[in-house]
């Protein structure tokens, strides 16, 4: 599967009204911890890799998350490989993912296979639902507010490109521009303003 994702830096009062003009519905909001890795056998920042465990903590007293299942409700890890960006316009890249049952298990599993943290990344979110994206609300520690409009499809040149298209399209209804795109991940972000500093 691959997500297909458009981010940029955006105030997060005014894409609100925008949402609920739109008609998107809440679907949770939550905090996430993402821990990222290097590879002892090959350089992710040279090959546009990433491998992480996500730790997601919701938010349940919030009226985004009111009409959520039990489900939403729970905290889980993932363990995610991201691949390469497979296009210049968007953020469009293979992903894996796979819930596992406790995310410090899973770093202790990466650790004595000599998989080093490479650094941590901390955000809450809102998520919302519109027309089969995911708008979602970040707030990232050290880097600020951006919104993402993201969807999952195959690797079929057509389906990136209408996907693509279509992220294009609801972040203009949200008042956006696509052109403001940002296709550095929030990892990234944060280690060039660590080297800056």
């Amino acid at each position: 599967m691959y997500e297909v994702e458009v981010k940029v830096r955006a105030d997060h009062d005014d894409v609100r009204d925008l949402l609920a003009e739109l008609g998107a519905e809440p679907v949770n909001a939550v905090t996430q911890e993402d821990t990222y890795y290097d590879a002892p056998h090959r350089e992710f920042a040279e090959t546009d890799e990433a491998l992480r465990v996500r730790s997601e903590t919701p938010e349940i007293e919030t009226p985004e998350n009111e009409g959520g299942s039990e489900a939403d409700a729970e905290p889980f890890a993932e363990l995610t490989y991201k691949g390469p960006l497979v296009e210049a316009e968007s953020k469009s890249r293979r992903e894996v993912e796979t819930a596992v049952e406790d995310g410090a298990s899973a770093d202790a599993i990466l650790d004595a296979l000599g998989f080093d943290p490479a650094a941590t990344v901390r955000k809450d979110r809102e998520r919302f639902a519109l027309d089969d994206f995911t708008v979602t609300l970040d707030s990232v520690d050290g880097l600020g507010e951006f919104v993402e409009v993201e969807t999952e499809t195959t690797e079929d040149d057509e389906a990136l490109e209408a996907a693509r298209e279509k992220a294009y399209e609801i972040l203009r209804d949200l008042g956006l521009s696509p052109d403001d795109q940002i296709r550095t991940s929030y990892l990234g972000l944060l280690l060039e303003r660590e080297s800056d500093d």
